[in-house]
């Protein structure tokens, strides 16, 4: 699925640099590799061991798979021999011919290609059995190391390998890139344009053939000149049709990589050709014009084609442009950030919301371009536990011009600007829009609620944007507590609760929270509206820590009733949120519930108070509601009161830290 001309010549590129170290020791690849020739041993990899672990994890080899090194199989193995070409790339028994085409479409990239594979390694001088490939994920490079020992069968691969049987790059990168996704049976089915993207970091786009548009040609061409991966498919109708042969030998559900286009003449005639590669190294196109066909064929017998941008410019004119590229990273949690689709409006609104400006218009236009790639993380390698890719796409709306995170009743009201072409099971959702200037934002999902995963967003832009989380801030807005009532105008209601609480209390008209305890239920039981399970001597334990002035571990009748006044603020809101009068409220809802009694909190936070307080069924009763506002509030006036001038930040020693964190 390639791309471009390969550059006269041999050139040497420096090894990067700024990989991050992903061994489980936290050693780098060349500390790996000194302490083995120091010991005089060839590494092992605990991290991806030579057993069925690293092979399969829901099936058993067929056969008895041996492993084995380089040089053990053959004699005098090299790691490269005579330069990493797609003819290096033949297919074994492992359905990945989709990674299969990107290293073909890699090997026609010269940098991209000593990115991925460093060229600081060989069998010669310094070998200790370890070699390492790099590669792109969710914004970072990963610098991974592996042993060379590799599964075979009678002395000769089993998976991918090169028509020269003494080359092992292919081998090992291949080997490399099943300890980055958990197993070698990991790999099996995907799309080119995944390991494309972690090839290169760069950003995909999807065209259907038959409905690209009339500049299609040019569109490749320029793709391949400017080293752009390309691939393309043939869609299947059914399981069935996967890997069935066309009578033309092209090859449904395979992926194909495109490693040229050019235009020749013809009986007096420009025909369009474009050169086609198959993983396998055989069964090929048998139409006219041989190993290259003609474009219209192409968009004939071919459905789909991915390009793997190396630079998010690479379809606009030819001046290049630098664009600007943010990224966020986040989390759909169940119960607080994983609110599905607009089609799931009562929990669509609690999904993570980023704010853009696109203040500038693009040069000689009235809008502004950008890109928007939305993807999940680690599918492949959850694969195991059983995890598959989930449906996601993105919408984007006009912002109210609120830093705030948006409500229901926005969405309610207000239609999106644009969005993703489609929701799917990709990894990777991306597109190209143009919007006037403003202010706008975005939201991320997954096609239903309640699905979790972590995702990484990448925004491009032609011109600087200011990106905003709206989910990021923490906010307390607490009022000042209300005054007791004076003696002489309490209610009738107020009056019998002081008969109860001077009876439980005594004469010292202090309250413990046993007693406490007594007292809460006693009123809350006689509340016809409440449906709730009794108080628990935890929760009572919490209000005297939150209320107790004095320190003695009792409430006067005073602070009780500071206290009280709060209570009943705290039962009405429950009581609206509680709908159905279930005694129980959504967790969904409780964003807006602990918004009302003045605490907005990040996504981050939310999803702690979920995971505590909540049941499997994401509710939470009013008991889990009262000590969640008590906990809140404690902890929030704490803080108040031991900040600093900027208000933002406490400074406490270990002692102070303890004592505080035991109190609230």
């Amino acid at each position: 699925m390639p791309y471009l001309y390969r550059a006269p010549g041999p050139q040497k590129h420096p090894v990067p640099k700024d990989a991050r170290a992903t061994h489980s020791s936290g050693q780098s690849f060349e500390q790996l590799r000194q302490e083995c020739a120091q010991k005089g041993i060839l590494f092992e990899d605990a991290d991806f061991p030579a057993d069925s672990s690293s092979l399969f994890y829901s099936e058993r080899p067929q056969i008895p798979f041996v492993w084995k090194r380089p040089g053990e199989i053959v004699e005098n193995p090299e790691f490269i021999l005579g330069g990493a070409t797609r003819t290096d790339i033949c297919q074994g028994e492992l359905g990945d011919c989709w990674l299969l085409a990107a290293i073909a479409s890699l090997t026609l990239n010269e940098k991209a290609l000593v990115r991925v594979v460093p060229q600081d390694q060989s069998f010669g001088p310094g070998y200790a059995g370890i070699f390492h490939f790099q590669f792109w994920q969710h914004s970072e490079w990963l610098d991974v190391v592996i042993d060379d020992r590799l599964p075979t069968f009678r002395d000769r691969l089993i998976f991918l390998h090169s028509a020269d049987h003494r080359e092992f790059w292919s081998a090992l990168l291949e080997k490399a890139y099943a300890k980055l996704s958990g197993s070698y049976e990991a790999l099996k089915g995907g799309s080119a344009i995944e390991a494309m993207e972690d090839f290169t970091g760069g950003v995909a786009e999807t065209f259907a053939t038959k409905e690209a548009p009339e500049n299609f040609y040019e569109i490749l061409e320029k793709a391949l000149k400017r080293g752009s991966l390309v691939g393309c498919s043939i869609d299947i109708r059914n399981a069935t049709e996967s890997e069935a042969r066309t009578p033309f030998g092209l090859i449904k559900g395979h992926a194909y990589s495109v490693t040229g286009i050019d235009q020749v003449n013809f009986q007096g005639r420009n025909v369009e050709l474009i050169r086609v590669r198959n993983p396998w190294g055989q069964v090929e196109w048998n139409g006219s014009w041989s190993d290259r066909m003609a474009f219209r064929d192409f968009k004939t017998h071919f459905d789909k084609v991915e390009i793997c941008n190396l630079t998010p410019d690479a379809l606009e004119e030819d001046a290049v442009h630098k664009w600007e590229v943010t990224v966020h990273q986040g989390s759909w949690v169940r119960g607080s950030t994983a609110g599905g689709c607009r089609n799931f409006l009562d929990t669509f609104w609690t999904n993570p919301q980023i704010k853009l400006s696109l203040t500038e218009k693009d040069e000689g236009q009235e809008d502004c371009t950008f890109l928007v790639a939305l993807m999940q993380k680690d599918r492949r390698k959850l694969k195991r536990f059983g995890a598959d890719m989930l449906t996601i796409g993105y919408a984007i709306y006009q912002s109210p011009r609120k830093d705030e995170h948006l409500n229901k009743d926005f969405f309610r009201y207000h239609a999106s600007q644009a969005r993703s072409k489609t929701f799917i099971n990709l990894r990777e959702v991306s597109d190209r829009f143009q919007l006037p200037p403003g202010e706008y934002i975005l939201i991320p999902s997954t096609f239903e609620p309640h699905q979790e995963a972590d995702f990484c967003l990448r925004i491009f832009t032609e011109k600087k944007i200011i990106t905003q989380d709206m989910d990021g801030d923490v906010n307390i807005d607490l009022p000042e507590p209300p005054k007791p009532t004076p003696a002489g105008q309490e209610t009738e209601e107020q009056l019998q609760f002081r008969a109860l609480f001077e009876q439980v209390a005594g004469k010292d008209m202090e309250v413990t929270a046993e007693k406490l305890e007594y007292v809460l239920n006693a009123v809350l039981r006689k509340k016809k509206d409440v449906k709730f399970k009794e108080l628990s001597p935890i929760s009572c334990k919490n209000i005297i820590s939150l209320m107790d002035t004095s320190g003695n571990g009792k409430l006067e009748f005073a602070e009780f009733k500071v206290f009280w006044d709060k209570l009943q603020k705290w039962t009405n809101l429950f009581l609206q949120f509680d709908a159905d009068k279930s005694g129980t409220m959504s967790s969904y809802e409780l964003r807006t519930a602990l918004k009302a009694t003045g605490f907005q909190l990040s996504s981050r936070l939310l999803q702690l108070i979920v995971l505590r307080y909540t049941d499997e069924n994401l509710q939470l009763g009013f008991d889990d509601f009262l000590n969640c506002l008590v906990r809140l509030e404690n902890a929030s006036r704490v803080f108040q009161a031991l900040s600093t001038k900027n208000k933002e930040f406490i400074h406490l020693n270990i002692n102070e830290f303890i004592k505080l964190t035991m109190n609230i």
